[in-house]
């Protein structure tokens, strides 16, 4: 693969619903240039893009991939990203690095929600973009209906530039609106100008006004041409319809076939004439990382955008995220799985930098003597939470070792071992998500794991004031223990433990007091109702008694601990949950199903906040329900709805369920 200069350049991320057809669209592209010889088929698992095992093995886009066609001495770097929520951080990736996207859509199923989450974010980054509909051969094909669909969803300003000739069986080619020229083609994909249908003349004279009018409205001088009568020349309409796109005011609309290749000639020389290039940046290099892959043969793959000069192989760069620098050794052009030394990525052009040691996705890789931070990457926050127990111990050696190249490669995943629970806690962004996690670790590090649920952390606490007497009294030859203490408890309103001490007299000598808190504090640990632990206790040793010789540290500690032991029944002990702060970003028609369902889960709605695309509900509700709660909100919403929580505080757990946390916790003992 050749290096192009930046105006030779486009970087597009294909994005879409899963099943739209984004991968065998790229299939097409490459059997047209040549690249394959046949294309392959998405679920015979021989596409370029899907390579990986999990994506063989689900016949969907997991990963996004990079592939760049060359169409007309231009490259164009498409990036195919996978089509559902639980891998939306592949797409968060991909948009930040492109320059312009292609939302492709099913001619049968319309608008569907990954184009929704997606299109709010291109929106909110102003990035250019281009439609596809696909499919267009499908039984319940309609393309004027897809239009129609997106034009009520979504705010843009939508332009046709093609035309399909047919639909369903009898879809046949295209009419390009900008030409004004029809298409047929042959099984190769490549067009043969046929004569406009009659019934579409009528239908291409509307599209053309839309277009000339799209056109003459991104530029004043074309404005006023437009407005003073004169016809635009064919120049002065692809200008005006190039700085539409740029400007994220246009967004052409174009349709075809892509398993019978038909219209993707023409998609692919509208994009290599109407999407925008790479920014030019003067100054030192500079490139984002954008995707990170732990490959079992090759090592840590970087995937990188060059924003700044050029990057070269067998040189040193600075990662200032991690304030270290790293040594670049071979850098690849990759097309899916193949691969091809470079020793030079010029400014705009995608590629990847193998075995660097520290760096990982939304990194900076930059010159060393010019230390500058790009913008990260906005990665979502992972919610679904699952334990995970090694089956054996060997599996458990690799365990940590395995997940760290796993979390390596994807940021939208966290382990964490909870030392109260002693559960490995794996979170991600739903069942689908953590289910690809768990294929990789067998598959590809030999790591076999089963799931259980996640349990919580409960505390106990007491809601009364008690005294209680401790006394360690042991004779059995040789030096005795004695430890003997006067201890009053009552509940802390603040805090997990206070202790203080109120001896008249010596009746325990101050020595001891450390351990008699030690001894408190140790107790505390493993709490009388369910073995959790105790926490806002207020402690105060008042009276006691020792002996001169069997008086030890270790004795008073003892009797501390029988004191708590005995207070704690008497003292109204109860349970507590954590409880979580949630915010749940919604469209306005789920907010009525979303509240109630707070309402089943004990969680309380503390008001919502009003966007001008939906509303954000903030609630409190129990941390034992919302583990899955990822998956609840999206059976609950079609997937639209999106959440964030943090702890908020430990709340006492209503006395029917503390029971039955009480007797499993009897029962495990």
């Amino acid at each position: 693969m050749k290096n192009y200069s930046i105006d030779k350049i486009r970087n597009i991320a294909l994005v879409g619903h899963g099943g739209t057809g984004k991968t065998t669209l790229i299939e097409s592209m490459l059997f047209n240039t040549g690249v394959i010889s046949r294309m392959g088929k998405v679920e015979d698992g021989n596409t370029v893009a899907d390579y990986h095992p999990e994506e063989q093995d689900r016949n969907s886009t997991v990963h996004t991939s990079l592939v760049p066609i060359e169409w007309n001495g231009v490259k164009l770097n498409f990036l195919d990203t996978p089509g559902f929520s639980d891998f939306i951080f592949e797409v968060r990736g991909a948009m930040r690095v492109v320059d312009s996207c292609v939302f492709v859509f099913s001619a049968v199923d319309g608008v569907q929600v990954l184009h929704e989450i997606v299109w709010k974010h291109t929106d909110k980054a102003k990035l250019p973009k281009a439609v596809f509909i696909n499919k267009m051969e499908r039984e319940n094909a309609d393309f004027y209906k897809v239009l129609e669909d997106i034009n009520g969803q979504f705010k843009a300003n939508f332009v046709p530039v093609t035309i399909p000739i047919g639909q369903e069986a009898d879809f046949k080619g295209i009419v390009d609106v900008l030409a004004e020229k029809a298409y047929q083609f042959d099984k190769d994909g490549k067009p043969k100008e046929v004569n406009i249908p009659e019934d579409l003349k009528e239908q291409l004279e509307e599209y053309r006004e839309i277009l000339i009018e799209a056109a003459a409205e991104s530029d004043d001088e074309l404005t006023l041409k437009y407005l003073e009568g004169e016809e635009l020349t064919p120049e002065e309409l692809k200008l005006g319809l190039k700085q539409g796109i740029a400007s994220a005011k246009v967004v052409p609309v174009l349709c075809g076939c892509a398993t019978q290749n038909i219209g993707i000639y023409n998609l692919d020389n509208f994009l290599v004439e109407f999407m925008p290039v790479p920014e030019v940046e003067e100054g030192p290099m500079a490139s984002i990382v954008f995707k990170t892959l732990a490959d079992p043969y090759v090592g840590r793959m970087n995937f990188i955008r060059v924003v700044r000069g050029a990057f070269k192989s067998d040189s040193q760069v600075h990662n200032p995220n991690k304030e270290k620098n790293e040594k670049v050794g071979q850098v690849l052009y990759v097309r899916g799985k193949q691969s091809e030394q470079t020793s030079e990525v010029p400014c705009g052009d995608m590629a990847v930098v193998v075995k660097l040691t520290d760096t990982v996705s939304g990194d900076t890789l930059c010159d060393k003597d010019n230390k500058e931070l790009l913008e990260s990457i906005d990665f979502p926050v992972p919610n679904y939470t699952l334990a995970i127990v090694p089956e054996t111990k060997n599996d458990e050696d690799k365990l940590g070792d395995a997940m760290h190249k796993i979390i390596e490669e994807d940021p939208s995943l966290k382990m964490e071992k909870n030392t109260e629970t002693k559960q490995t806690l794996l979170t991600g962004m739903g069942e689908a998500h953590l289910n690809i996690v768990m294929n990789k670790l067998k598959n590809r590090y030999g790591v076999n794991v089963s799931i259980e649920e996640a349990k919580v952390p409960y505390r106990e606490t007491i809601r009364a004031g008690v005294k209680a007497e401790g006394k360690h009294k042991k004779q059995s030859g040789g030096r005795g223990q004695y430890g003997h203490v006067h201890i009053s408890f009552e509940p802390l309103e603040e805090g997990e433990f206070e202790f203080h001490e109120k001896i008249f007299g010596g009746a325990v000598p101050k020595n001891y007091f450390p351990a008699v808190e030690k001894g408190l504090q140790e107790a505390m640990v493993t709490g009388v109702l369910a073995g959790y632990p105790t926490v806002g206790v207020k402690a105060t040793l008042y009276d006691g008694s020792y002996h001169n010789v069997d008086s030890s540290e270790m004795a008073f500690k003892i009797a501390a601990s029988l004191a708590l032991k005995n207070a704690v029944p008497k003292a109204k002990p109860v349970l507590l949950e954590p409880v979580m702060y949630v915010e749940v970003t919604v469209p306005d028609e789920f907010m009525g199903d979303i509240m109630g369902d707070f309402n089943t889960k004990r969680g309380r709605v503390l008001g919502t906040e009003q966007l001008e695309d939906g509303t954000i509900i903030k609630a409190h509700a129990p941390q034992s329900e919302m583990f899955k709660y990822a998956n609840d909100l999206k059976s609950m919403t079609q997937g639209r709805g999106q959440f964030k929580m943090e702890f908020y505080n430990y709340e006492e757990v209503p006395s029917n369920i503390a029971e039955k946390v009480i007797a499993e916790a009897q029962k495990e003992e």
